[in-house]
């Protein structure tokens, strides 16, 4: 079974992008090429902020489910410190 990773990237314009994958530095380089999410097309330099590794799909989607409804202030906690990631994790892995 693959793990399964959370991670967020900033955006030219300071946005964040919340995403799930297997391997990280190949979908970064996937959505830096213009491939994958449409959001991130034309949002310039791509920055790797965070990266959590989850374990498996089903908690993956649900982490990145939860955390794409935050306001962006809870994100950009989420980014710095990893502060939220853990009760999430709680709620996910029973």
């Amino acid at each position: 079974m693959p793990e399964w990773y959370l991670y967020m990237v900033r955006c030219r314009g300071g946005s964040l992008y919340t995403g799930i994958a297997t391997d990280v530095e190949r979908r970064l380089a996937e959505h830096r090429a213009g491939k994958g999410a449409k959001y991130l097309r034309g949002r310039g330099r791509l920055k790797l902020v965070y990266k959590r590794r989850i374990g498996h799909l089903g908690a993956a989607l649900k982490i990145e489910s939860r955390i794409k409804k935050w306001p962006k202030y809870r994100k950009e906690r989420l980014a710095a410190s990893g502060i939220g990631m853990e009760e999430m994790l709680r709620q996910t892995n029973p």
